[in-house]
């Protein structure tokens, strides 16, 4: 009988969530079932069998600034992180993203030897900030898996395998969610042109991002009575948006699911998101949108001398050229949002723009036969092994 593989896998964030409950669908499916796993998850992870140590909102802060408070709680999850690995002794160690709290978790791991191999999925941002923390990579972890073609060239140079394995948001199931099962579950009428409200999965995010949102729904509806907003959130924040949502009087649907939240992509008109993964959920998907995004102005004047790139959107990135609106800092304000989504309800040439750019991000995205999912499942049974030789 084959012994089951034990997986540690750690996920910080409601992103990170995802893509692991992905990979854990994969390495199920490549190994027959002969897979356990242990760790820290959101829902998603969970609702494929993950018990997580603990609830992951105590890690969703967001901001230079915003985390000095958080230092003494976080300190005491990583600890709480690496004894329960020491206790489990897993065949393999992932963690999923959130490279500021997975990299003091392999630190420690390292320091203490236990000859488990540890993985990382998700590159940190080299390419944008702290080019350096390529080179010093490679003392913690035995592998990186990254999302964009691009990315293992920044650290190969430095002694660490890197490998593409491509974006799982091509493989999301918002590509086959349903607009018209949406808008019967929720009685939404067909004159109603829905607005997809996405503000964040972090409380800072929400608090900062969520009533200029809000404001800038008010003002779309005195132009348009027909519009009908729908605001799809996670369990962190989800107590935070309804509040908000319920004080605004406006006529919007909060969703929780991940259903729900893709059906209502494949609904919507347009989409008013915060940066991050969601922008390429609604690339691929090609649903019209713009990004506005601010932190607090320390934290902002930090990054902007630290930072070197051209924009944050992926999409934009990827591309090489702004093709998604991008509203920042000052003007992440509610009259630009009514501007820009005005404009690309005109389905002019902002709208063809995004519509070409679109399709080619999902052809960068993939990455040869299989799922990316399968493509790292891969490579996490292949470190095993090689471990085990």
């Amino acid at each position: 009988m084959t012994t089951s593989k034990k997986i540690y896998l750690i996920a910080g964030e409601p992103s990170g969530d995802l893509l692991g409950s992905r990979l854990m669908r994969a390495l199920r499916r490549k190994t027959d079932g002969n897979v356990e796993f242990f760790g820290l998850g959101g829902d998603t992870m969970e609702a494929e069998g993950l018990k997580s140590i603990f609830d992951i909102s105590d890690l969703a802060i967001m901001g230079l600034v915003e985390v000095i408070p958080s230092i003494p709680k976080v300190l005491g999850r990583i600890r709480q992180t690496v004894e329960d690995i020491q206790r489990i002794r897993p065949d393999i160690v992932i963690t999923v993203d959130s490279w500021s709290f997975s990299c003091r978790v392999h630190r420690r791991l390292r320091k203490l030897g236990l000859g488990i191999p540890q993985l990382h999925y998700v590159a940190p941002q080299v390419w944008a900030w702290k080019k350096k923390r390529a080179r010093t990579m490679y003392k913690y972890i035995d592998g990186l898996m990254t999302l964009l073609p691009q990315e293992p060239k920044y650290f190969t140079p430095y002694h660490l395998k890197a490998d593409f394995v491509g974006h799982p948001v091509v493989e999301s199931e918002v590509l086959r969610a349903d607009g018209q099962a949406f808008r019967r579950r929720y009685d939404i009428p067909e004159n109603k042109k829905i607005i997809t409200v996405l503000p964040g999965s972090r409380h800072t995010e929400v608090s900062r991002l969520l009533p200029v949102f809000l404001e800038a729904s008010r003002c779309l509806l005195k132009q348009n009575p027909d519009f009908y907003f729908v605001i799809p959130t996670v369990r962190t924040v989800a107590a935070q948006v309804k509040a908000a949502a319920e004080a605004s009087g406006l006529p919007l649907q909060v969703v929780e699911t991940q259903q729900d939240r893709y059906e209502a992509f494949r609904a919507s008109e347009v989409a008013i998101a915060a940066s991050g993964t969601v922008a390429l959920e609604l690339a691929i998907c090609k649903i019209p949108h713009l990004i506005a995004y601010k932190v607090a102005p320390l934290t902002a004047f930090i990054a902007g001398r630290i930072m070197k790139i051209q924009f944050v959107n992926l999409t934009n990135i990827m591309l090489g050229r702004l093709v998604v609106p991008e509203l920042l800092q000052q003007s992440c304000i509610a009259g630009n949002i009514v501007r820009t989504v005005n404009e690309l309800l005109q389905k002019g040439d902002l709208y063809e723009r995004q519509m070409e750019g679109f399709a080619k991000v999902k052809e960068i995205l993939a990455c040869g036969g299989q799922t990316p999912s399968e493509n790292a499942a891969d490579i996490v049974l292949d470190m095993i092994k090689d471990f085990q030789k």
